[in-house]
């Protein structure tokens, strides 16, 4: 640094004689916030510094420039043109080297250790106020230098004054030690080791000394700077963040509690899969040590790490031993519990529900309590839902209060399959385990308390303008309604009804924008309710898929479903089929999983087709329909993984046929090859061994005959229903040799088969027997033989074949 006579600090351009401006006297001043603007005077001084830093010749000139510029102005007050010209005339490479001249210890700086650590930090500092300077790969190459800093604190390592390994640089002996390709600052002037060593550069490389506040500070902006923007968080974590900060932690290194935690908090919220996956060991120590702290501590400070643990919890599958897991959040209930049942105001009860419904999305209701305490938490779930959406219209609802209502939610989702009886919901994100030992009577008190809350929903959603749809909280009160829907649709039902216009819009707009929505993927992924995978993302097709199974419900009650076609619902449900169908086109070659929202969306389909045989006919979306199933249910047919949808498609298929009026020969090629398919895809249900019961269900059938047995029966007799109106079709099936093989199936000795199945197998052969007479005297000639033990049990097909 270039000293004038007197010893202290000058720059070229800057009289020594004139008097600083003042402000910070440390290099505080360079990282420091300040609402205050620049007087004239730190304006004046500051082009100077810049002017000279911008001329510097070498380094020691631009540390006088940066010194004088960190008493003079905060980063706060420099605008992003300013720190830009800092960084054109400093660059990166200075602050990397005045970390790596620190922490080494090295005595020829002619500044202690701490200054040159405070000044490098505050610098890096300063530039990561810029987003653009925050993840500049000069200043992510400092990330493990300042993660080493706050987890271990700096370790100062003196070095030699001369050695073989050092070069003369600047008529100074610089070390060859570099840090990204520039070696570590020259030495001062006019000073010397001694000097050095007594400004207190000489510790011991085993001891350790703890960062002063002001420089942990500033290695934490540089790290909070880079999570701010996009893609930080994978490049921290990448860089050994997560196990850095749980260092910082366990040895409650400066500021990381303050500043750490929330940090590491924020990685785990955003990348919370990947990050348990690669640091489990070092997760699960701080959940631990967390929840030690919950379980010790008072009231007040309990309350405060409600906010705070939620973000430690691993995810729902996999990070954690199911017993390992259910220890630790039994032990979590334990002192959860007595919050739940005091008397606390929203802003205290929010924080103490949205951590429960983070523990019972963990671990269900095993771990919560006995039926009462179950049934409170979800009343004061609901009592909450209803304060906060009761309110008048036009009412602003607070961030916070939005992300205790979603958690409230979650609470009310989980408890919809107790207090509610009818079958699977597809939209909810897991299977939750029961509440054990819940008596009837209080299963219809929650049941009672669910239905006011959504009655809070529908009000709620009612007032919602359209400009509001991208809104992640509405998302959050939609799907509530429809898990409750799903399970429940025969409570609120004029309510509901009136709500349909809104619902169906909802989902429309949301399709028509796609995947614009941006806050949606990391809400949903907040809520507990991601789509799959954590690279899933928001396509603007999930507000329908949480809809679809209230679909299938309301499609088959006559008001909503009236309601439903007037909003051309039908459009909705068939492009969601269509591109369902293309999407796993696209697998083609890769492991096809089961798709439950295209059976849902088939089903839905499936009770307009059977109840509204005059829309069938002339609504031009049942003139597509035929396209694509004639297309896709030829090619599923022999996907055992697909099965269930194969037979939706079948039975869909089938139902519209029927109702068409259609020529009575089938000509048409794709029309052919769908209703070949469908006849093999009904034999196949058979089993063909010979060691089988007759009539039994084919092996391939067997896992998943309770879904698809119903579907088999009703697209027997809807075979039955196009034989009568299309006799042209008994030809293929005569072509096929469909009746010989069902009969071989039939006509062995053996166990019967349930009743429905022969009835509606019987169905099938009596339309046969009706529309062809070839295939009327097969069936007399099976019968005749005496074989044929079940046929002579079908009382209408013994007529059909008589006649």
């Amino acid at each position: 640094m270039v000293m004038d006579e007197s010893g202290s600090s000058s720059i070229p351009g800057a009289n020594p004689g004139d008097p600083l401006p003042e402000n910070e006297t440390t290099t505080e001043g360079l990282s420091g916030a300040s609402d205050d603007g620049l007087s004239h005077a730190q304006k004046e001084v500051l082009e100077r510094c810049l002017h000279a830093l911008t001329h510097a010749k070498n380094d020691s000139h631009t540390l006088a420039a940066l010194l004088l510029i960190t008493r003079v102005c905060p980063a706060s007050q420099l605008d992003r043109l300013t720190l830009h010209r800092v960084f054109e005339a400093v660059g990166l490479n200075l602050p990397a080297r005045l970390l790596v001249t620190a922490v080494r210890g090295d005595v020829s700086s002619g500044l202690p250790p701490a200054e040159l650590l405070s000044l490098g930090t505050a610098l890096l500092a300063a530039l990561s106020t810029d987003p653009d300077m925050a993840q500049h790969p000069q200043m992510l190459s400092t990330l493990p230098m300042l993660l080493g800093l706050v987890s271990e604190g700096p370790t100062w390592t003196p070095q030699p004054k001369s050695t073989p390994d050092t070069v003369q640089g600047e008529g100074s002996a610089v070390p060859a030690a570099r840090c990204n390709g520039d070696s570590p600052l020259p030495s001062q002037p006019g000073t010397s080791g001694t000097a050095a060593g007594e400004s207190g550069s000489e510790t011991s490389p085993d001891s350790t000394v703890k960062l002063d506040e002001a420089t942990a500070s500033d290695c934490y902006q540089v790290l909070e700077a880079l999570s701010a923007v996009s893609g930080g968080p994978e490049r921290l974590l990448a860089r050994g963040a997560v196990p850095a900060l749980c260092r910082a932690l366990e040895q409650n290194q400066t500021l990381s509690r303050k500043r750490g935690r929330p940090l590491l908090g924020l990685l785990l919220s955003r990348l919370g899969p990947q990050v348990w996956e690669k640091h489990s060991a070092q997760l699960r120590v701080m959940l631990e040590e967390l929840s030690r702290e919950f379980c010790q501590a008072k009231e007040q400070r309990r309350l405060e790490l409600c906010s705070e643990l939620p973000q430690f919890l691993p995810p729902q599958e996999g990070a954690l031993e199911s017993g390992e897991l259910k220890r630790l959040v039994g032990e979590l209930w334990t002192v959860l519990r007595p919050l739940v049942q005091s008397k606390l105001g929203t802003k205290q009860l929010g924080p103490v529900l949205a951590f429960a419904a983070c523990l019972l999305d963990l671990c269900g209701w095993d771990c919560v309590g006995p039926p009462r305490f179950c049934c409170l938490l979800v009343n004061r779930a609901c009592v909450e839902v209803r304060m906060g959406l009761e309110e008048p219209p036009g009412t602003e609802l607070s961030p916070d209060l939005q992300h205790w209502l979603t958690a409230c939610y979650r609470i009310m989702e989980a408890a919809m399959e107790q207090a509610c009886s009818q079958g699977p919901d597809y939209s909810t994100a897991q299977t939750q385990s029961s509440i054990s030992g819940i008596s009837l009577q209080q299963s219809r008190q929650v049941l009672g308390v669910l239905e006011e809350a959504i009655s809070a929903v529908i009000y709620y959603l009612q007032q919602i303008d359209q400009s509001c749809y991208g809104n992640p909280f509405v998302f959050a009160t939609f799907r509530c309604l429809c898990a409750w829907l799903a399970e429940e649709t025969s409570c609120l039902k004029e309510e509901v009804t009136s709500l349909l216009p809104v619902l169906i819009g909802y989902c429309r707009d949301h399709l028509q924008r796609g995947g614009d929505v941006k806050d949606l993927t990391a809400c949903m992924a907040e809520m507990s309710v991601g789509t799959g995978s954590p690279g899933d993302r928001w396509t603007g097709e999930h507000a329908l898929r949480y809809l679809l199974p209230a679909l299938c419900h309301l499609t088959a009650e006559e008001g909503p479903r009236r309601v439903l076609l007037s909003l051309d619902t039908l459009s909705l449900l068939i492009g969601f089929l269509r591109r369902g169908w293309e999407g796993l086109q696209k697998k083609e070659g890769k492991a096809q999983r089961r798709e439950p929202a295209l059976e849902t969306a088939c089903s839905a389909l499936l009770n307009i087709a059977v109840t509204e045989p005059e829309r069938v006919r002339k609504d031009s979306s049942f003139s597509e329909l035929p396209k694509l199933l004639n297309d896709a249910f030829p090619v599923l047919l022999h996907k055992p993984r697909l099965l269930v949808f194969s037979a939706n498609l079948c039975t869909l298929g089938l139902m519209i046929a029927r109702t068409k009026a259609t020529p009575s020969d089938i000509t048409d090629p794709e029309e052919r090859r769908f209703f070949g398919a469908a006849l093999r895809f009904l034999l196949g249900a058979l089993s063909p061994a010979q060691d089988a019961l007759p009539g039994s269900v084919a092996a391939a059938w067997e896992e998943s005959w309770e879904e698809v047995g119903e579907l088999w029966r009703l697209s027997l007799q809807a075979l039955g229903a196009c034989l009568r109106a299309r006799p042209g079709l008994a030809a293929l099936v005569r072509e096929q040799s469909w009746l010989p093989n069902l009969l071989a199936e039939l006509g062995n000795t053996g166990t019967r088969a349930d009743a429905p199945t022969l009835e509606a197998l019987q169905e099938a052969l009596c339309a046969l027997a009706q529309t062809c007479s070839a295939c009327r005297e097969e069936i007399r000639e099976e019968l005749s033989r005496g074989q044929a033990s079940r046929l002579k049990d079908m009382s209408q097909l013994r007529q059909a074949v008589s006649q």
